[in-house]
């Protein structure tokens, strides 16, 4: 679980980062179409800033990993992971959407949805 969450602070710290500074480029790579309004960026930076909030969790629970918390978290980035996953097949094959960051965002999700469920699974549990 340790990995895990090292892993995924580093993976979701880079995409916040990215989606707070230039949101438009990260959004081209993903689904090959701009951010046409204000309000899209907008809403681009605010979820960059909830995934260096997921970043920060998983950062700093990376040495707790027996806690409930961890396995709180651990469970948490298993939904974020196959939804974000289904958002982005769905982006792709019903929307047409076709960046070129996008099947290989979508295989990661999907990687890391895997990787949480052994964690979820067989970690001990602390009670």
């Amino acid at each position: 679980m340790r990995l895990l969450l090292k892993v995924t602070a580093l993976l979701e710290a880079a995409t916040g980062l990215g989606l707070v500074a230039i949101p438009s480029v990260v959004v081209r790579l993903l689904l090959g179409a701009p951010l046409d309004s204000s309000a899209a960026t907008m809403l681009g930076r605010v979820a960059g800033v909830a995934l260096l909030a997921l970043a920060v969790a998983c950062w700093l629970a990376r040495d707790d990993t027996y806690s409930p918390a961890a396995r709180g978290l651990v469970a948490a980035m298993f939904l974020y992971n196959v939804a974000v996953a289904a958002l982005l097949v769905f982006a792709g094959v019903g929307l047409g959407l076709r960046g070129i960051a996008l099947w290989p965002a979508v295989i990661l999700h999907a990687a890391m949805a895997v990787w949480c469920v052994p964690c979820l699974l067989f970690a001990p549990k602390i009670t």
